[in-house]
C-alpha cells in the first residue's frame, strides 16, 4: 500500500531537514575533535550550513512527493545538476584529486528515472561551462551529500509513489559500494588536499548549493 498524497507531504516537510542529502550528520574528522586546524571536509560542512538547510526548505515547499508527476519535477532538477556536476569529471586536476570519480554521479540514473516517469528530459544550459579547480570539489561535494542523504528519499519514493531501483528511483538509490563507504572514500580524498585550495573548493559548494535552489524553484515553480 502507497501513502497518501497528504501523509508523504507530511512526512517529508518532517524528516527531510534531518536526513536528506545530509552530510553535516556524519562524523566529524579527527581534526575537529583534537583541535588541530580544520580539514576540508569539517569546513564545508560547518560554512556551508545554511544553504543546506535552505535546500530542506526548497524540497519541503516543492512536496516531491505528492505524485509521480510531482516527483518527476525534481528529478528533472536532479538530472540538470548531474549534468553540470559530471561535465567536471574529465578535468584532470579533479580526478587526480578523487580517483574513483568515476563511479560517482547520477546523470544517467535520473536519464532513466524521467523516461521510466514519461516525462521530458531538459536540455537548458550548463551552468559549470568555466567551472575548474578546486571550486569543482566543493560542487561534488554538494552532488555526494546529496546521495548519501538519499536514504530517505529513496524509501519515501518507494512507499508514497511505488519506485525502485529499477524504475523511476535510480537516482536516489546508493551506489553499488554503498552510501556510506563511498562518502567515507570522498570525504578522505577533500581532507588530503591542501589549505590553500579550501576557500575555493567552500566557493564552488556555495555555487553548487545556489544551482541546486535554482533548479527547484524552476522546476516546481516556486
Amino acid at each position: 500500500m502507497t501513502a497518501s498524497p497528504t501523509s508523504a507531504a507530511s512526512t517529508l516537510a518532517a524528516n527531510v531537514p534531518a536526513a536528506a542529502t545530509d552530510p553535516s550528520t556524519a562524523a566529524p574528522p579527527a581534526s575537529a575533535a583534537s583541535g588541530a586546524a580544520p580539514v576540508l571536509s569539517q569546513r564545508l560542512r560547518t560554512e556551508t550550513a545554511t544553504q543546506h538547510e535552505r535546500m530542506h526548505t526548497l524540497m519541503a515547499e516543492g512536496k516531491p512527493f505528492a505524485d509521480r508527476e510531482a516527483y518527476a519535477r525534481f528529478v528533472a532538477a536532479q538530472y540538470e545538476f548531474q549534468r553540470d556536476v559530471e561535465h567536471l569529471f574529465a578535468a584532470p586536476e579533479l580526478r587526480a584529486a578523487v580517483p574513483d570519480i568515476d563511479m560517482r554521479g547520477r546523470q544517467s540514473a535520473s536519464q532513466a528515472d524521467l523516461a521510466d516517469l514519461g516525462a521530458a528530459v531538459p536540455t537548458g544550459p550548463l551552468a559549470t561551462q568555466h567551472i575548474g579547480m578546486p571550486e569543482a570539489l566543493g560542487w561534488l561535494y554538494v552532488s555526494e551529500g546529496s546521495t548519501l542523504g538519499a536514504a530517505f528519499l529513496f524509501k519515501e519514493a518507494q512507499s508514497a509513489l511505488g519506485l525502485t531501483a529499477d524504475f523511476g528511483a535510480r537516482n536516489l538509490a546508493a551506489y553499488p559500494e554503498g552510501r556510506a563507504r563511498a562518502w567515507k572514500q570522498f570525504v578522505a580524498a577533500l581532507d588530503a588536499t591542501p589549505p590553500d585550495v579550501h576557500d575555493g573548493a567552500i566557493a564552488g559548494a556555495n555555487a553548487a548549493y545556489d544551482r541546486f535552489g535554482a533548479l527547484l524553484r524552476h522546476h516546481f515553480d516556486l
